[in-house]
């Protein structure tokens, strides 16, 4: 065994997974490739052509680097596991109103909880991922920082990782930006990799229409939800909708009715199927509740500790004041206005560049305080 250790990584086929895999190997790690069959897109029924991590090219694609470097490549199946839990929930947080991250609980609880288990069965010290991410430690607890490369940094899909799994989890592309990475590549001698275009689809939404998603997967939704009202805050009825799943917080487009003014998703009410439309400042938030929540660089948070808190993807964050009520339950005050805050989505709270930890949003607040 290599001093450096066992680590199994896990590859999708495309430039990041790949070049960490390569990486670890020219690094004196002993390496074994693993790629997660999550999805097929014949089961989406999109009749968009399969690419991206779960379609044969890619597979090939990890397969073959693996061989070229001589380490073991694997493939597991473990799209039972994935729908069963991640596209059920997906389901359901749109028929409740909600606005879900798929990929953040992907992590959480499927990808590294089979990459943990294989890791075991393959006596693999440790695990890694192309994600653009760092992983750090503050007083023997292990946090996740964000990358060098701010605008591909995926700190925030990282924060429901347990400290058993940082503890093993190694992200060597941290320290790189997209462009040095795409040169590793070419400097490997993967000149067609190193201009391999990415995917950012869901992976089981691949035509990106979650709406349609709905419909093939709940036959019966459309017919269910059809008729409801659009209002404005109010409370008068402005018109009707196709029914509320189909419609997100902060959404403009695609209302199907046109208002004579650009009008916003405010809110979503499932049980009156109820769309609430209003102004872009009607979007504005002072703060919002989060349960479920994964601390990371501290067990417990100090009282009334401020943060910068982001509330979607790529977000830059609000300066803010967090107050734990329990283990998983913190609310967040925004020191500035906040739009968009989305129910279902994430919630990631950050020291600097440290993720202090993260969970899913529950309920916004809207204060007297004046906009």
């Amino acid at each position: 065994m290599s001093k450096k250790g066992r680590v199994l990584v896990a590859m999708s086929g495309g430039i990041d997974s790949t070049v960490t895999a390569m990486m670890l190997h020219e690094q004196g790690y002993e390496v074994v490739g693993i790629t997660m069959k999550t999805w097929d897109y014949a089961s989406s029924g999109s009749s968009k052509k399969e690419t991206g991590c779960c379609s044969l090219d890619s597979i090939n694609d990890a397969r073959e680097v693996a061989v070229n470097m001589g380490f073991p490549h694997f493939i597991i199946d473990i799209r039972e596991e994935f729908g069963d839990y991640v596209i059920d929930n997906f389901v359901d947080e749109y028929i409740a109103g909600r606005t879900p991250n798929p990929c953040v609980l992907c992590n959480t609880h499927i990808k590294w909880s089979a990459l943990l288990k294989r890791a075991d069965a393959m006596d693999c010290e440790f695990i890694a991922t192309g994600h653009y991410a760092k992983v750090s430690e503050h007083k023997g607890r292990k946090f996740v920082q964000k990358s060098k490369d701010i605008g591909k940094d995926q700190s925030y899909v990282l924060w429901g990782l347990s400290q058993e799994c940082l503890e093993r989890s190694r992200f060597p592309l941290g320290p790189y930006t997209k462009p040095e990475v795409r040169q590793m590549a070419a400097d490997f001698g993967y000149e067609a990799l190193s201009k391999k275009a990415e995917s950012y689809e869901i992976c089981f939404v691949p035509d990106n229409d979650y709406r349609g998603f709905l419909d093939r997967r709940v036959p019966t939704l459309a017919a269910e939800v059809a008729g409801g009202d659009f209002i404005d805050i109010s409370g008068n009825v402005l018109g009707q909708h196709r029914g509320y799943p189909y419609f997100t917080i902060g959404q403009r487009k695609g209302l199907g009715k046109a208002f004579g003014k650009p009008m916003y998703v405010t809110e979503i009410r499932p049980d009156s199927n109820t769309v609430v439309l209003g102004d872009v400042d009607n979007l504005i938030r002072n703060g919002m509740m989060v349960g479920g929540v994964n601390l990371m660089k501290y067990k417990t948070l100090p009282e009334s500790f401020q943060a910068t808190t982001t509330v979607r993807y790529n977000d830059p964050g609000t300066l803010s004041v967090l107050k734990q009520f329990r283990a998983d339950s913190v609310e967040v005050e925004f020191l500035a206005n906040v739009r968009g805050v989305a129910p279902g989505q994430s919630a990631v709270f950050y020291d600097g560049d440290d993720v202090i930890g993260g969970g899913i949003i529950k309920t916004s607040i809207l204060s007297s305080r004046d906009n």
